[in-house]
């Protein structure tokens, strides 16, 4: 509960304070390419219940849909402005709109599309699941530069489901399991240092 409460305090002051952020962000992404501004998209959240995720938009727009769910590198389908909002986390802005309804938290294991989610072992999908998801955890802070790190890969996709996604798995095993309001704080923090110094997320 107090949990909930946190989320929905800081999520209704974030939306409200950063108003003027969403409506200059908006206007940029339609400057910058013709489409939507934000990115939708289906995610497996507590209980395994799908729910779509909001992300400013930050690829091209393509209404049929197609390639990777994944970003590898330098993917030609991010637009100029769309990596630099990846960069500072801008796009992902928009997931205050999730933790608001309830959909999402700020802390906890990242959504994961329901095509992944289905290599999630049983007994570790229903401990996963048991929590709502959130906007950071300690698996983001890990792999910050996953981008980078599956680009060096021979097969992206595999080298995710393979070994990246069990890794991830053990961290939001772990938070599960471990979870504090004190801990939560903490990953907040540590992701807003790595925001402000640049890095890659």
């Amino acid at each position: 509960m107090a949990k909930r409460a946190f989320d929905l305090f800081c999520s209704a002051v974030g939306l409200v304070v950063l108003a003027p952020v969403f409506a200059v962000v908006s206007v940029l992404i339609r400057v910058d390419s013709p489409g939507p501004t934000f990115f939708r998209q289906e995610r497996v959240g507590r209980c395994g219940r799908v729910f779509r995720i909001h992300k400013f938009r930050t690829m091209r727009h393509r209404p049929q849909g197609g390639g990777p769910s994944i970003t590898v590198g330098a993917d030609v389908r991010v637009t100029k402005l769309g990596a630099f909002l990846r960069r500072y986390k801008i796009d992902e802005l928009p997931q205050l709109i999730d933790v608001f309804v309830g959909s999402m938290s700020l802390v906890g294991p990242r959504p994961e599309v329901p095509e992944y989610v289905a290599h999630y072992p049983v007994e570790d999908r229903d401990i996963v699941l048991s929590v709502r998801p959130g906007i950071t955890d300690l698996a983001s802070l890990e792999f910050s530069d996953e981008s980078s790190l599956l680009a060096r890969a021979a097969d992206p996709q595999r080298f995710y489901v393979e070994e990246v996604l069990p890794m991830k798995i053990k961290y939001y095993r772990e938070y599960v399991g471990t979870r504090t309001f004190t801990g939560d704080v903490r990953i907040i923090l540590a992701t807003l240092r790595k925001v402000f110094v640049g890095g890659e997320q």
